[in-house]
């Protein structure tokens, strides 16, 4: 959901951390998807290796890394740096847009609008707060917190809070916090919500009430602070815990991303494990899913025919019963990182 990733905390942090910035020039400045999960997939599967990585034939061996990206690597392990990184940095437009996305509410389209018209600093942003959407705008405001990552121990104080609020509106509600929090980070970029309710199915018509409900129990007790966008599904705004007597030595929490959704039942375990994550996991899981013939993707798992038509979406009560349909080993959240 966040457009910050976990640092990398690997005997080979300089290489993934070189591979995350290409990835991110390619999907913000290039637009080009195909290479940004290149990178990406290269930089997850290195930041597992246990071995300190001396050389791009090495660093090939693994899977996700082609002769490209390990001669980008072999120039790096020699002379420390890119250059075609070191061009990047150096290239105003590049170096703009990169920044501008990092505001929440601007993606890479509305960042090379704002560049073009000469946009290209925090200030620049604020000079021109007027023409911004009211998303961008909350984005713009809260900037400097929202750079910041929540730790884990936060996000375990919200996720207590959340629930025991959520059974005062409705003891019917189920509530997962999914994400890199789900799959054990130690710290996240923002806290995702997903709801369900017995009274929401897909066959049922949409219940904005059910979501409503939710969002303003939030607000009235101060945990929801701003709402940047509110459909009949799904929230997007800002939280932040209050201060209780007992927190009298901590400093104020700060301001974080929030996103609410609420699923259909029946379609609710397909939705935890897409949120969930990773989205490589995800992706290995669909291919392994239709080598097996059946489709998988949020919403629900379904048999393919032998003409290739999917049927008609199987029973899911549970994250295991998706595994099992597809014979896939189950995975706990804290091993779906790759």
């Amino acid at each position: 959901m966040s457009k910050r990733k976990a640092p990398q905390e690997s005997l080979n942090e300089g290489i993934t951390d070189f591979l995350t910035e290409l990835a991110n020039y390619e999907k913000n400045v290039n637009r080009a998807i195909h290479k940004y999960n290149a990178y990406r997939k290269a930089a997850s599967t290195i930041s597992k290796y246990p071995q300190k990585i001396k050389s791009g034939t090495e660093a090939k061996k693994l899977e996700g890394v082609g002769a490209k990206i390990a001669e980008k690597i072999d120039e790096f392990l020699q002379t420390g740096t890119l250059r075609k990184l070191e061009k990047i940095r150096n290239d105003d437009t590049s170096s703009s847009i990169n920044f501008l996305t990092r505001v929440t509410g601007i993606g890479p389209a509305a960042a090379r609008k704002f560049f073009d018209e000469g946009v290209k600093t925090l200030e620049d942003l604020k000079n021109i707060e007027h023409k911004l959407n009211h998303h961008q705008q909350i984005g713009l405001r809260y900037f400097e917190e929202f750079e910041k990552r929540i730790p884990r121990a936060e996000m375990q104080k919200m996720e207590v809070l959340i629930m025991k609020e959520l059974e005062k509106v409705d003891p019917e509600y189920i509530g997962t916090i999914c994400g890199s929090y789900r799959r054990g980070a130690e710290s996240s970029g923002d806290i995702d919500i997903l709801l369900t309710h017995p009274d929401f199915t897909s066959e049922s018509e949409k219940q904005p009430k059910l979501i409503n409900a939710v969002v303003e129990h939030f607000e009235s007790i101060g945990f929801v602070t701003d709402t940047q966008s509110k459909g009949d599904t799904k929230f997007m705004g800002v939280c932040q815990v209050q201060r209780n007597d007992e927190d009298e030595d901590e400093e104020e929490y700060l301001h974080r991303r929030i996103d609410i959704r609420i699923i259909p039942k029946d379609q609710y375990y397909c939705g935890v494990l897409y949120f969930t994550g990773s989205d490589i996991f995800n992706k290995n899981m669909r291919t392994h899913a239709l080598e097996k013939g059946f489709t998988l993707n949020e919403y629900t798992v379904r048999p393919l025919g032998v003409t290739g038509v999917a049927g008609e979406p199987l029973m899911v009560d549970s994250e295991r019963d998706i595994f099992e349909y597809i014979h896939y080993r189950y995975r706990e959240p804290k091993d779906r990182s790759e």
